[in-house]
């Protein structure tokens, strides 16, 4: 008799967006400005970003070659995994 083994597929990924939103009101939240932030995205996750659709256009702008979502610099690139850096702490 064979054992059937069940596999589970991840969970869908949650939009970047929606993730970085939430670690930003959570940092505000914990007493950081956001011109004490930065975002350090993967490629992934900062392309995500400037294509999602649910996305404002003022949420997102592009300035003298920075990009910043929700007022907070974007560094992407040069990560494995997208994090927001509070440089105040």
């Amino acid at each position: 008799m064979a054992h059937e083994q069940k596999v589970r597929a991840a969970p869908p990924r949650r939009p970047a967006a929606i993730v970085l939103r939430e670690a930003i009101e959570q940092a505000e939240l914990d007493g950081v400005a956001r011109t004490d932030m930065t975002l350090r995205l993967t490629h992934r996750d900062a392309e995500e970003l400037k294509r999602d659709p649910n996305v404002a256009l003022e949420d997102i702008r592009f300035s003298e070659g920075v990009m910043t979502f929700l007022g907070v610099k974007v560094t992407p690139g040069g990560v494995n995994t997208s994090s927001l850096e509070r440089s105040a702490e």
